[in-house]
């Protein structure tokens, strides 16, 4: 059975208590909350200063973060390399900083049998170096589907079910991502859908602030989700110009800086029983051509202000 996109979100009411029953989570906005979520730094954020994993594991340490979301081509890179990943992850875990996700790229959701099951291969390799590191969890994104129009959600649920059977025996868990550029997993509703509907008891979303938005569903709907099922979610803000329909990854800007409702966002999702890890994800070429330790302490300043603002 096929659901077009229209049908797809008015199904989404049914089913946005992601992966199972909702269990919201009742607490003022106005309580002082101490420390309602971790703070983790993506790597992304200084993709432009081509610093190798063990300076990356270095600035995160230093940074004060308390976790550290590695892409899994630096983690290749630096293997081939010579350097030791189970060490960097020994690194990380004397200083007391998860590796909370990690960003790779395997094409799970592919409609062609061949190329899937080449990426699940894939995504088990992946797992596995990622394992060597200490890390959980993987980014899980429509990678192969992003340009196709009414694709199959059930299809979708049973391939991410496989995916989360991949991960269950690597011990590594995929969360499967939302991508607001792509025509295939850019609204909650569908990320919720494909979730709820694959049924395995290790399925969760990778939220984001950006991506949110340009995918176009409302910030509301956060509140529908079962926040315990969201480990990692990526914050950053977004100007208001260029519009929603070009706005791009590159014009991300830091949390704060830009005019999306952060406090509303991280209200409703600690409500909803969210209490994983806040992972700055940045794209902005501007931020690239700044020193590292700058964009990293700025990043995590500006996070902790707005977890304040909004729980203080």
């Amino acid at each position: 059975m096929n659901l077009n996109r229209r049908q797809v979100i008015q199904a989404s009411a049914a089913s946005l208590a992601t992966a199972g029953t909702l269990q919201a989570t009742t607490v003022s906005t106005a309580e002082k909350i101490e420390k309602p979520f971790g703070y983790c730094f993506n790597t992304s954020c200084v993709r432009g200063q081509k610093l190798t994993l063990d300076k990356q594991v270095d600035l995160v340490i230093q940074a004060g973060y308390e976790g550290i979301e590695p892409w899994i081509r630096d983690m290749q890179a630096y293997q081939e390399s010579g350097g030791s990943i189970k060490d960097l992850g020994k690194k990380l875990a004397d200083n007391n900083v998860q590796v909370v996700s990690a960003i790779g790229f395997a094409r799970w959701i592919v409609n062609d049998d061949k190329e899937r099951a080449a990426g699940l291969e894939t995504a088990k390799k992946d797992m596995a170096l990622l394992k060597e590191m200490g890390g959980v969890r993987i980014a899980a994104p429509p990678v192969g589907a992003t340009d196709i129009e009414n694709f199959d959600l059930f299809a979708a649920a049973s391939r991410y079910y496989d995916l989360c059977e991949v991960g269950r025996n690597a011990g590594i868990t995929p969360q499967l991502e939302l991508w607001g550029f792509s025509k295939t997993l850019s609204r909650l509703g569908e990320l919720a859908f494909v979730a709820a509907e694959a049924g395995h008891p290790d399925a969760c979303i990778l939220p984001d602030i950006y991506h949110i938005y340009k995918g176009g569903s409302s910030f509301e709907g956060l509140k529908m989700l079962n926040g315990q099922h969201i480990h990692c979610f990526h914050v950053n803000d977004y100007p208001a110009e260029p519009p929603r329909k070009t706005i791009a990854d590159k014009d991300r800007v830091h949390v704060g800086d830009g005019v999306a409702p952060v406090s509303k966002i991280l209200q409703m999702v600690y409500q909803a029983g969210c209490r994983g890890m806040l992972s700055l994800e940045l794209f902005n070429p501007e931020y690239w051509k700044q020193d590292a330790m700058t964009v990293a302490t700025e990043g995590l300043a500006k996070v902790k202000a707005a977890v304040a603002k909004a729980f203080g």
